[in-house]
């Protein structure tokens, strides 16, 4: 009876317990909704109002839940390494990289050490998904029902294709479970380089000498997948009041401004990753690597990940491995290959955050110096009329006689990174004399015309990057500039549809051109010979130059030469030029009906449904588009693809949200977001901006709380119906 009587007691105790730690996250989480006001203004953009940043946080994070819980979700699934969980086996070896460089213990230390207030603004992320799924029973998670305050240490930089994501979960398999059929092939909807559109940002800023108001703008132009970053405003009595995108799930603004200061990162190629042939051997069941004249361990730790199977979850079992430069991701000739690259979750974290509160150049030049974005370079503006570029910010200091564009010799100890530069010791451009600075994924030596930084200055891995058609077309228009600038021509600046590659590619086809050609060719040449490299909607010569660019490409993958030098460049032939161009018309009389359809009836926008992967169908509404690709030149980028089941080509990836601001005494800002705010198909915010994006009809931005309260929807706390 004694017996029974301690397990009842010991019940209660346990039950009890749970029920007072249930009740103390209710407490906390009522506590900061208390703290919050949420304002949706007219269409439907969340100005969030928290007493405290973690009061912000907390409803900036409810507010993204709202808008897209699935998009947050999946992010967390991708970034802690339980996507298999939801989508199968075929995700199993994405879980296992990022377990290779943090497993959930390692994070949860990477917390605990963390500053106290960084660790209150990751709890104040988790209690705000948390809150979100309490106050919503509808909506039902689908692997993680707890957000736990270590996960953002996962998600530590906002940027489309991260860090981590240059690792081939192919090798990955290939190296830890070399025994089974690779079912994580490294596979791109397009197998040719220069078709997919490009991930990346175009960033100009304009000094006031070339301002209308007198005052520096900046343009803000992600280029990402649509829908990958909604518009928020997130504000604080702490001093936070920062406008802009946030990646789904994310505590800070990743492309924004605040009333001093604005910023757009656009994707590097400074060389931020290496790799490491190590010599592995084995001694009395135990490994080791040869480093110098030493034999150091292998760090080695047991993982286990679980994946979807059917309706069940099975598990498998994987023995990780590390180094001093890093894990093993695969082999190269029978050895084993670690590979090193940025990971400071907790001061990436606080770079990320403390970059929204920055007021002048000095202060964000003193914040990059934390030197943990890895991914990115920055154009920035600021109220004090600053414009300035930095190229890259996390870069490894090297020794110049190995080529660490390819892997080195980890057993050599002058292979190893010796530090990273300092900010003042990198690529960049301050105030130049031009009054304009721009990048677009491009080289940083043609950033401010004839001020640009000097190649031969720098260390070769510090700029690898090229030019590109993006980046001539931003000198060019740049360089016409003959009047000062007002925000709504910097808008049509941004828009401008001249797309430089085809002022090469079509004088090449014209010249090619002989007696010998069909009807239907000579009329489509002659279309191409009139146009004036101008996209449209309604132009067929655009129809005609796109697919034929693809064409040309698949064909002779050269069409880049005309950007950058390339001595290996195919140059083709007359007649394989005709040839290409021949099948090219008749692809589209195929699949169009003719090749005299104009590009707009070709190249649509349309948004189904709000799920990650949602269809298009060739025979539901659609909006014409007149945009194309960056591939082409265009700054206003369109990536549009067929898909299973169409032919006609819908958009997926390119200008998502954009935004150009004017710092003056009184900050200005115009943006436009692709489609719209909200996931809902039935939200009137699902696809109020879709028109407009395409008409360039930049919505005002409501900045200030007297503006916020004029257009003004709906307000209200979280957890309120």
């Amino acid at each position: 009876m004694r017996i029974f009587f301690v397990f009842y007691v010991l019940l209660f105790f346990i039950l009890g317990t749970e029920e007072v730690l249930s009740q103390t996250d209710l407490d906390r989480w009522k506590t900061h909704a208390s703290r919050v006001e949420i304002i949706r203004d007219d269409f439907g953009i969340p100005h969030v109002y928290g007493e405290r940043d973690a009061d912000a946080i907390f409803g900036l994070l409810y507010a993204q839940c709202e808008d897209d819980f699935r998009r947050v979700e999946r992010n967390y699934l991708w970034a802690v390494g339980r996507l298999a969980e939801l989508e199968g086996e075929k995700e199993l070896f994405s879980d296992l990289r990022a377990k290779l460089y943090m497993t959930p213990d390692e994070a949860k230390a990477a917390y605990q050490g963390a500053p106290s207030w960084l660790q209150e603004l990751c709890r104040a992320f988790a209690d705000g998904i948390n809150y979100y799924l309490h106050t919503h029973p509808e909506v039902v998670p689908q692997v993680i029902t707890r957000y736990e305050p270590w996960m953002p240490l996962y998600f530590f930089e906002g940027s489309i294709g991260g860090d981590i994501e240059r690792i081939s979960v192919a090798g990955l398999q290939q190296f830890y479970q070399p025994s089974s059929p690779v079912i994580t092939p490294d596979q791109s909807t397009f197998s040719v380089p220069g078709l997919e559109e490009p991930q990346g940002s175009n960033g100009i800023a304009i000094a006031p000498q070339r301002s209308e108001s007198g005052a520096a703008m900046l343009l803000i132009n992600p280029h990402t997948s649509f829908y990958f970053r909604p518009e928020v405003h997130v504000v604080s009595q702490e001093g936070l009041n920062v406008y802009g995108a946030v990646t789904w799930g994310q505590f800070f603004v990743y492309q924004g401004f605040n009333e001093k200061t604005g910023w757009i990162h656009t994707s590097t190629f400074v060389d931020t990753i290496d790799e490491f042939v190590e010599e592995v051997i084995e001694k009395n069941g135990e490994l080791y690597y040869r480093y110098g004249k030493d034999e150091l361990p292998v760090e080695t730790k047991q993982v286990t990940l679980s994946y979807k199977d059917g309706e069940g979850i099975k598990e498998k079992n994987f023995s990780i491995y590390r180094t001093k430069h890093g894990p093993i991701t695969h082999q190269m000739q029978g050895k084993w290959v670690a590979t090193r690259m940025n990971w400071d979750p907790v001061q990436a974290l606080v770079q990320s955050f403390l970059r929204t509160k920055q007021s002048d150049l000095e202060g964000f030049k003193r914040l990059m110096d934390i030197r943990t974005n890895s991914s990115n370079n920055t154009v920035f503006a600021d109220a004090e009329g600053n414009i300035a570029y930095f190229h890259g910010n996390f870069i490894p200091k090297r020794d110049p006689k190995f080529d660490f564009s390819k892997p080195v010799d980890g057993t050599d100890p002058s292979t190893n990174w010796q530090g990273l530069h300092t900010v003042d010791e990198s690529i960049q451009v301050v105030n130049p004399g031009t009054g304009w600075i721009q990048n677009c994924n491009s080289t940083p030596f043609t950033a401010a015309g004839v001020f640009s930084p000097k190649k031969e200055n720098y260390p070769s891995y510090m700029a690898p990057d090229v030019e590109n058609y993006r980046g001539l077309h931003a000198q060019k228009v740049l360089g016409e500039i003959k009047d000062k600038l007002s925000l709504d021509q910097f808008i049509a600046l941004a828009y401008d549809p001249y797309l430089p590659l085809f002022s090469h590619l079509i004088p090449e086809l014209l010249s090619a051109r002989k007696a010998g050609i069909s009807s239907s060719s000579r009329e489509a040449l002659a279309l191409l010979e009139a146009w004036d490299y101008r996209t449209s909607a309604e132009s067929v010569a655009m129809s005609l130059a796109h697919f034929y660019a693809e064409n040309y490409q698949r064909k002779f993958r050269s069409i880049n030469r005309f950007a950058h030098p390339d001595p290996n460049a195919k140059i083709p032939t007359s007649a394989e030029i005709l040839e290409v161009f021949d099948q090219t018309i008749k692809q589209m009389n195929r699949d169009f009906g003719t090749w005299n359809t104009p590009w707009g009836q070709i190249n649509r926008f349309q948004r189904l449904s709000g799920a990650y992967d949602a269809p298009f169908d060739d025979q539901k509404e659609f909006l014409p588009v007149g945009l194309a690709s960056g591939n082409w030149g265009a700054l206003a980028a369109f990536g549009a693809r067929a898909s299973d089941g169409t032919k006609r080509l819908y958009g997926y990836r390119g200008n998502s949200f954009v935004a150009v601001v004017e710092f003056g005494e009184k900050l200005r800002a115009k943006s436009i977001l692709a489609g719209g705010q909200q996931a809902d198909p039935h939200s009137p915010h699902f696809f109020d901006q879709a028109r407009r994006y395409l008409e360039v009809n930049f919505k005002e931005v409501a900045f200030y709380r007297e503006d916020v309260e004029k257009r003004m929807q709906r307000s209200y706390r979280p957890g309120e119906k």
